[in-house]
């Protein structure tokens, strides 16, 4: 192959990759954003603890957005989140999964941490993740408020959300850029919003 056809090829494929992403983000309900920003000031306003549980690259995204939380929707605030990533405890994530079973990882911590009335936002871009789903399941038991970010199908667990957020699109890259994108809707909405 020529190079002139190879970075043909490339620019072919960037384009694509940013066009569909552009579909995928336009799609996305700005409602159910809304919504959640209203779960998150509740929240907050109550004193109460947000958790943020995902895999692999939601696992990411869940630290990320828990850091965003802490730090700049918080830093030089009157009012402050009480956010964690149950995707940070790598010794207590590890222990579960070596002494009891992978799919209680997150639902075992809430057992620990969570009240009624918390929140639980889950990420997963299939929707189908045991861990997540088993995590929402226990939080809605106990009465937690629940945001579900998902993609393709919706899965398992978008009908289990309270507060359902959702990026309609087959590729997993652009799912995770998607909630990315949520998740600095939500934060950057309490960092730049008087």
């Amino acid at each position: 192959m020529a190079l002139s056809d190879q970075t043909t090829g490339t620019a072919e494929f960037l384009a694509s990759y940013r066009d569909s992403l552009f579909r995928a983000i336009s799609g996305i309900d700005l409602d159910a954003v809304g919504a959640a920003i209203q779960v998150l000031a509740t929240a907050r306003d109550a004193d109460r603890t947000i958790f943020v549980c995902g895999n692999g690259g939601s696992a990411s995204t869940a630290s990320h957005f828990a850091c965003d939380m802490v730090k700049g929707a918080s830093y030089g605030h009157e009012k402050r989140f009480r956010i964690m990533a149950l995707t940070d405890s790598l010794p207590t994530l590890t222990a579960y999964s070596n002494d009891v079973s992978y799919d209680c990882v997150f639902a075992e911590q809430l057992k620990n941490f969570a009240k009624p009335g918390d929140v639980l936002i889950a990420i997963s871009g299939s929707g189908n993740s045991p861990n997540v789903l088993r995590a929402v399941e226990y939080a809605t038991s106990i009465g937690c408020e629940t945001i579900t970010l998902t993609g393709r199908d919706g899965g398992k667990l978008a009908p289990l959300g309270k507060t359902r957020i959702h990026v309609s699109e087959p590729h997993m890259g652009r799912i995770e850029d998607g909630h990315m994108i949520v998740c600095h809707m939500l934060a950057y909405h309490f960092m730049e919003k008087p």
